[in-house]
Order: structure tokens, then C-alpha cells, then sequence
């Protein structure tokens, strides 16, 4: 089983994965030992710490920073990371609207928090529009 599969069943709690599109990335060779090659891209799934700083490296946005923007916009990203639905798409039909980054993390089931959080593990992620846009979303790991 891959570590992309694993992020997504919720196995690996500890890690962050993150989405870089092929056209994002400069050197796509040099991610070759690192990633999952997807159709538009790679996937890296990396311990949290070491993932943060990989993927400001890659892209230049601070994790941190793009979670805290992003959650201001609701956004679909699709439930495998590796693209989003831009929420400006409709509006801005003539922008591109490929999504560039995916950056995502896993939260342990709390039941105390409630909501969404005593259903199950829930999946945060953060997409990066090739128009700017920055939006998230968050769901429960399928079991």
C-alpha cells in the first residue's frame, strides 16, 4: 500500500501530503525518489515537520500560512488530493483554474470537539489556483 493511500484511509496521522501539478514544478525528475506520480502531477507524503518545510521549499507559501488564508474560502477538493474545484471558476470562466497545490493533513477523531471531528478522522486540505484563489476543505476518512 502506498503512503498516499495509507494518508487517505487515515493511517498516517503524523504526515502531511501535498499535491504539486506538473506544471508547478520546475524539476519534476528530482521528485522522482520522493513522490507518487499521479496524472497532472506528484504526491508526497511526508513526516509533518520534514513534509511543512518540503512543501514551502517546492512552493514557496508557508503551510502554516496558505491554512490559515484558505479557510476562508470554501472550496471541493477532490478526495484523493491530487486537484480542486475552483470556488471562482463559474465567475472567472476565461482564468485558468488548474489547481497547483494541494496541502493536507489528517486530525485524530475527538469526540469532545464534536461536529465533524466525533464522526471519524477528518482530512484538512488547502488548494492553490493557478488564478490565485486559495480555498480549503475538510472531511471525514472513509472507513
Amino acid at each position: 500500500m502506498s503512503k498516499h493511500t495509507e494518508f487517505l484511509a487515515g493511517e498516517r496521522p503524523d504526515d502531511v501530503l501535498f499535491f504539486l501539478h506538473e506544471d508547478a514544478v520546475s524539476n519534476p525528475g528530482a521528485l522522482a525518489e520522493y513522490a507518487d506520480a499521479v496524472d497532472d502531477g506528484h504526491v508526497l507524503v511526508l513526516p509533518g515537520d520534514d513534509g511543512r518545510s518540503a512543501f514551502q521549499s517546492a512552493t514557496g507559501i508557508d503551510p502554516m500560512g496558505l491554512a490559515q488564508e484558505a479557510m476562508g474560502t470554501d472550496g471541493t477538493v477532490r478526495d484523493d488530493l491530487t486537484g480542486a474545484v475552483c470556488p471562482v471558476e463559474e465567475e472567472e470562466p476565461e482564468e485558468n483554474h488548474t489547481t497547483r497545490f494541494v496541502f493536507a493533513f489528517a486530525e485524530a477523531q475527538n469526540e469532545e470537539v464534536g461536529g465533524l471531528y466525533a464522526e471519524g478522522d477528518v482530512i484538512h486540505a488547502y488548494a492553490v489556483c493557478a488564478c490565485g484563489e486559495r480555498y480549503s476543505d475538510k472531511w471525514v476518512v472513509d472507513e
